[in-house]
Formats: C-alpha cells, structure tokens, sequence
C-alpha cells in the first residue's frame, strides 16, 4: 500500500472544492468557501497571505479552504514569458 504525504490529502480537498464549485469570490480579496463541516471565510491580503475561520486553520495555519483560495489565485496570475 502506498503511504501519502499529509499535504497531499489537504491539496486533494481544495482541488475537489474548486472542481465542484464551493468556492464563491465576494470580492476584495474575500472568499466563502464550503467545506465538508461548514462554510468557512477566507480573506487574502495584499501580501498574498491568506486566513480562514475554520477551527484547522486557527490551529495549524493551513487548511484546505485557504489553499483552494491560493490555488484560484495561481491560476488566475498573469505567467511570465
């Protein structure tokens, strides 16, 4: 049996909320996101941080919400040539 890495498991989640949908832009750098407990906020500041409201986050500081939110951002950058 093959081991995972743990981030990979939190990278599998927020790739599933960006395929079906559960990530809603408010504007301003503010996201609802819905996750299998909840419908959490995140906010991304100028600097590129980013927090969430879920209990993971304020315990970890990281969560699969937050890095749905940094994954529409990547997509969403101009690439450099």
């Amino acid at each position: 049996m093959r081991r995972r890495r743990p981030g990979n498991r939190l990278v599998e989640k927020a790739e599933r909320m960006l395929r079906t949908g559960r990530v809603e832009s408010m504007g301003g750098g503010r996201f609802n996101v819905i996750g299998d407990h909840g419908t959490y906020n995140v906010v991304r500041a100028p600097d590129g941080s980013v927090s969430c409201t879920c209990p993971g986050f304020r315990e970890k500081r990281i969560c699969s919400h937050s890095t749905a939110v940094m994954m529409i951002n990547r997509r969403n950058r101009p690439r450099r040539r």
